[in-house]
């Protein structure tokens, strides 16, 4: 005679608002466990890349000279300030820049073929433009050249 019809209506109502919430918060559980397992899991190279390199071209793009600097590798940055870096630079020059592809040589260099699209006298012009990425420790980096 243990059934849940035997039950005072309130006991039922109460047990099953009890085992929802348990379900709800079992999925809430695994979903954070299966996401941060997801995180955990290592990016290719050339993912990481493509995702600094499009980043970098963001700030250029909004005239966020600083973050863009950000980027450097840190030997350019040894040799470059990030008050030079952004005195180097024109406001509102770059008006787009998509990252189309990356190819990595080695576990520590990639190429990256980038479309720009920039404004000069008056006319936008897109153009093709490689740049050179590199790793160092444990993050890549752009390299000036």
């Amino acid at each position: 005679m243990n059934s849940l019809s035997t039950l005072p209506a309130e006991f039922r109502s109460w047990k099953h608002g009890v085992n929802s919430a348990l379900k709800h918060a079992v999925v809430g559980v695994l979903a954070v466990v299966l996401s941060s397992c997801a995180a955990m899991a290592p990016r290719s190279p050339e993912s990481a890349v493509k995702e600094r390199a499009q980043a970098r071209w963001d700030a250029m793009v909004k005239s966020d000279f600083n973050a863009a600097y950000g980027y450097l590798s840190p030997g350019s940055r040894s040799v470059i300030s990030a008050q030079d870096y952004a005195a180097s630079l024109r406001r509102g020059f770059w008006k787009s820049a998509t990252i189309e592809k990356v190819e990595c040589g080695s576990a520590q260099s990639c190429e990256v073929s980038a479309t720009i699209e920039y404004e000069t006298m008056g006319r936008r012009t897109k153009t093709p433009l490689r740049e050179s990425w590199i790793r160092d420790g444990s993050e890549w980096w752009y390299l000036q050249k």
